[in-house]
C-alpha cells in the first residue's frame, strides 16, 4: 500500500521539530508528534520510515500517524503540532449570568405562604413559574447556589431585615 501522505520536511521545519525532540520542556504528546513527522519524513534528509515501524517505535497506532501526516500535508507544521479547538462547546448553556442573578436575588426574597424558608425544589419550580427557564431541575439551582455560596438554611441569606432602633 502506498502511502497517503507524503511528509517532506524543509531544513527550517526540521530544525525546529529536532529543537522540540532534544530540549526536555516538552509535553509528551508534542514530543511523539514530533518524532513521528521527523521519522515519516521523505525529503533528503529524512529517514523516511514506515507507518507501521514508526508507530511500534513510538508506541503509537499507525491511524494516528496517518492523521498526523494528512494534516501536516493539508494545514503545516503549526496545525499538525496543535489540537484543534471546537467551533462549538459540547452542549449548549442552558442558564447563564443573567438566570443566576434572578435565581439568587428570588432565593434572598421572603419564603411564599406557608412555607418557613426557600428550598431548592421550591426555588426550581418558581423560577419556571416566573418564565427564568424553561425547565429547571433542583440540582441546577442548587449548584448555582453552592457556586455563590447562598445557604438556604442559615439565619442570613443575604436579604435586608428592617432594622431596629435602639431603645434609649
Amino acid at each position: 500500500m502506498s502511502p497517503r501522505y507524503r511528509v517532506t520536511l524543509t531544513p527550517e521545519e526540521r530544525e525546529k521539530l529536532e529543537t522540540l525532540t532534544k530540549r526536555g520542556k516538552t509535553n509528551a504528546k508534542r514530543f511523539v508528534q514530533a518524532r513521528a513527522l521527523l521519522l515519516c519524513d521523505a525529503g533528503d534528509n529524512g529517514p523516511s520510515w514506515k507507518v507501521e515501524d514508526v508507530a511500534a517505535a513510538l508506541g503509537i497506532t499507525s491511524r494516528t500517524i496517518e492523521h498526523l501526516k494528512k494534516r501536516f500535508v493539508e494545514s503545516g507544521l503549526e496545525a499538525a503540532m496543535e489540537r484543534k479547538s471546537r467551533a462549538k462547546p459540547p452542549r449548549d448553556i442552558k442558564f447563564d449570568g443573567a438566570f443566576e442573578a434572578r435565581l439568587i436575588a428570588l432565593a434572598c426574597t421572603d419564603a411564599p405562604e406557608g412555607h418557613s424558608r426557600w428550598t431548592v425544589r421550591l426555588l426550581a419550580d418558581k423560577a419556571v413559574e416566573l418564565n427564568y427557564a424553561e425547565s429547571v431541575s433542583p440540582m441546577s439551582v442548587q449548584r448555582t447556589l453552592k457556586k455563590t455560596n447562598l445557604s438556604l438554611i442559615s439565619a442570613n441569606t443575604g436579604k435586608s431585615h428592617p432594622k431596629v432602633a435602639p431603645h434609649s
